[in-house]
């Protein structure tokens, strides 16, 4: 069985260390990824620029998308990853402390899998970690991964 993978894409470093922390405190101890922008975030998951060494075919278990990103936002990122075969299956839950009912509604437009606002309160953002840990890396049955489609 591989390895199941989190990309964490994530401009704000103070959100970024929370994530960790949650994840560790919930005892997930899955590889993270972290990507700080949506061209970095794209460029991992189509292996090229400073990701071209990476196996396309390894994928990420599950992605969580901030929608405030610099270079190209996160619903853009989502709309080129629905849009292409390699990515279009993948789990992408939009994990993001915008409250804008557009936003949740483009999110889902475009085929997040999920709608996530981040808590304010660490504890309660420790628990949300939690259940999205369980949820996506346990209970959730991933598509079968393809090397090529």
């Amino acid at each position: 069985m591989s390895e199941k993978i989190i990309l964490l894409v994530e401009d704000n470093p103070d959100d970024e260390e929370l994530t960790r922390l949650a994840l560790q405190e919930n005892n997930i101890l899955n590889r993270l990824v972290v990507a700080h922008d949506g061209v970095e975030a794209l460029a991992y998951l189509f292996a090229t620029g400073p990701h071209a060494g990476r196996a396309p075919s390894t994928m990420p278990e599950v992605i969580l998308l901030d929608l405030k990103l610099p270079k190209i936002d996160g619903l853009e990122v989502l709309r080129r990853l629905r849009a292409d075969d390699r990515t279009k299956v993948l789990a992408i839950v939009l994990l993001t402390s915008s409250n804008e009912e557009q936003d949740l509604l483009a999110g889902y437009s475009l085929g997040a899998n999920s709608y996530v606002r981040k808590p304010v309160d660490f504890a309660q953002f420790i628990e949300a970690v939690r259940q999205l840990g369980l949820y996506w890396l346990v209970i959730n049955q991933s598509p079968p991964r393809r090397a090529h489609v």
